[in-house]
């Protein structure tokens, strides 16, 4: 394969503004960037000083042929950008996920225009407004249309012509009071028009502006004694004002304005954009991008505001967005904001954009169970700082009650679930009285010292139920085995479900919510659980076995045997001699018989008689 000589394409590349191409062997075109500085960004990606992931060095290994284009602004580069991607769709880029036709509202270039939905936009004059990502809610504001402005719903040609030579006659609409009759001039196309500009200003956002001069025509019908028309007009401003107080979401003082905000997982990111008009929200939409190259939310979220606004034909001049974007516009201003009602709006945002995060993940992750397992285990890996996934998961718990009856249990999970025929129990050997520490000690390395002899898979984390006490015990024996640089540990302290780390002073803390402390927590309560249930068991049989013991005749190794037989102290009680002689001899028998049952026991002869 030819070697590119990236050193000799880099001369040719300017420090300017622009988009830039890059091309395999087979000169296909397999990735399109934008830059604002064209030969910086290109270099970018062989320097060897830079980190970059696998994706990234794949697509530079196919690079074969570099061209560029250069324009005037970096808002420039972003729409060349993105229009050249929907053209060519190279297969490193970020894949835009539309699979819906969104519906426009459309005023129909014509006399007397009609307005209607459609999905199809045809190049003919017309105006399109939208498009609408709430069907329901375009259908909404076409209801509050047809309420307040009776408009024609025929597609008669209107011309003046027409209408002069009688050609038409009104119809049914018109008896309803749906239509005004334009068809014979009962309408005039001056006050036809006018209504149009009122919805129009209303679909932009701009119903203030339509009810101020409502209530001024209002005033002028009332002092001229037109009450029908006052009427009227008051029931159009009420109409209005209540779809108004409905869609008002912040200060009407704010004009103009595109907000976004991101929210991104490993493989996929969603953007939502919300464009206000007059304290309205007059669209939103959110859209689904496919990573290629884990591109940073900086790069989605630039190429997400250049589709938005060239797919809304957005001019706003202030973009609100979550971060700082590092663009050189004097055109665009670019605000975060950390308060107010900017923030309000900002907020509700990241709302809609988490939502619909959480319904597209859940819908894959019913589809593709793996899906989910992979994710989770993706996020343990970044939320612990680990440099594998996390797919065999051991957690360690002690229990003693008073330094009595000490045992240790180990739980596992593989693939962020439970494997239950590998838990284990371990009752302690070489720990007198209630030390935790050394018990902790004593089941890890009885745990670890079997899988090195077995030659077991090593699990890629260790949990330990404790702080940082439990977490160094747990270090030594690791170390004595050799394998504390093989594995990840941690411990976790119930108090705070704080996480520490082996020689970290300071605890690492997540986020209450997080996917990661909650199976860090189910782990951790499963050990609890495993091992409280095997102490409990150990310490009745324990005291049982010492009941036992007290009858004359009886060890502790006959009251075991005769637990492990019989399950339990009633059915002891309840046994025959016969039976008893099962386990004992008849002296034990009849000793046992007379502990439980003294009034029975005192008919029969002493042991040994022949009575």
């Amino acid at each position: 394969m030819e070697k590119f000589d990236y050193r000799e394409a880099l001369k040719n590349i300017p420090h300017k503004p622009g988009v830039y191409q890059y091309w395999d062997s087979e000169k296909e075109l397999i990735y399109i960037g934008k830059a604002k500085d064209l030969r910086n960004r290109v270099g970018s990606y062989f320097n060897k000083d830079t980190q970059i992931n696998a994706k990234t060095r794949v697509l530079v290994s196919k690079i074969r042929n570099i061209t560029f284009t250069i324009v005037d602004t970096e808002v420039d580069a972003w729409l060349l950008e993105n229009s050249l991607i929907k053209k060519h769709q190279p297969r490193y880029n970020v894949m835009l996920k539309d699979d819906k036709t969104y519906p426009w509202i459309i005023i129909k270039n014509e006399n007397y225009p009609r307005i209607f939905w459609t999905r199809r936009i045809i190049k003919d004059g017309s105006k399109y407004l939208g498009p609408y990502a709430s069907v329901s809610m375009m259908h909404t504001i076409l209801g509050l249309i047809k309420e307040t402005y009776p408009l024609r719903t025929c597609n008669l040609n209107l011309s003046r012509e027409n209408i002069e030579k009688g050609k038409f006659k009104v119809c049914l609409e018109y008896q309803l009071g749906n239509c005004k009759g334009p068809c014979q001039d009962y309408q005039s196309e001056a006050d036809y028009d006018h209504n149009i500009g009122e919805i129009t200003d209303v679909l932009n956002g701009k119903i203030g502006n339509v009810v101020r001069s409502l209530k001024s025509d209002l005033d002028k019908a009332v002092s001229e004694l037109n009450f029908e028309l006052a009427h009227r007009l008051k029931r159009k401003q009420d109409l209005l004002e209540n779809y108004q107080s409905k869609s008002t979401v912040v200060n009407s003082s704010i004009t103009d304005v595109d907000v976004f905000s991101i929210a991104s997982e490993e493989k996929y990111a969603f953007v939502n954009f919300l464009k206000v008009m007059n304290g309205t929200i007059t669209q939103t939409q959110t859209i689904e991008l496919k990573k290629r190259l884990d591109e940073t939310d900086e790069e989605l979220l630039t190429i997400a505001i250049t589709e938005f606004r060239t797919r809304y034909n957005s001019t706003s001049k202030e973009i609100i967005v979550p971060f700082k974007i590092d663009v050189d516009d004097i055109k665009l201003k670019f605000t975060v904001p950390k308060l107010g009602e900017k923030r309000k709006l900002l907020d509700l945002s990241q709302k809609n954009v988490m939502f619909f995060k959480k319904e597209k993940i859940d819908q894959y992750e019913k589809l593709n169970p793996e899906v989910r397992t992979e994710r989770l285990l993706s996020l343990m890996m970044k939320d612990l700082r680990m440099n594998t996934l996390p797919r065999h998961i051991e957690c360690f718990d002690n229990s003693n009650f008073q330094g009595k009856y000490p045992v240790s249990a180990i739980v596992v999970f593989k693939d962020a679930k439970p494997s239950k025929k590998d838990y284990r129990h371990f009752n302690v050997k070489t720990v007198e009285g209630p030390n935790d520490f050394a018990t902790m000690e004593e089941a890890v390395h009885r745990r670890y010292r079997r899988m090195l002899d077995e030659g077991t898979e090593l699990p890629q984390l260790i949990i330990i139920d404790g702080g940082k006490g439990q977490l160094s015990s747990a270090m030594k024996s690791l170390k004595l085995l050799g394998i504390d640089k093989q594995v990840t540990v941690i411990g976790i302290a119930k108090r705070l479900e704080e996480l520490y780390y082996p020689g970290d002073q300071y605890p690492l803390y997540l986020d209450k919510r997080s996917e990661t402390l909650k199976v860090i927590q189910q782990l951790r309560d499963e050990a609890h659980r495993f091992g409280i249930t095997f102490h409990r068991k150990k310490r009745d049989k324990g005291t049982l076995a010492t009941e036992l013991e007290l009858i004359e005749g009886i060890g502790k190794t006959t009251a075991e045997k005769l637990l492990k037989y019989f399950k339990s102290v009633k059915k002891i009680r309840e046994a025959t001699e016969t039976e008893l002689q099962e386990v004992v001899n008849l002296k034990q028998a009849r000793a046992i018989t007379q502990y439980f049952n003294p009034a029975t026991s005192d008919i029969a002869g002493p042991v040994g008689s022949n009575e």
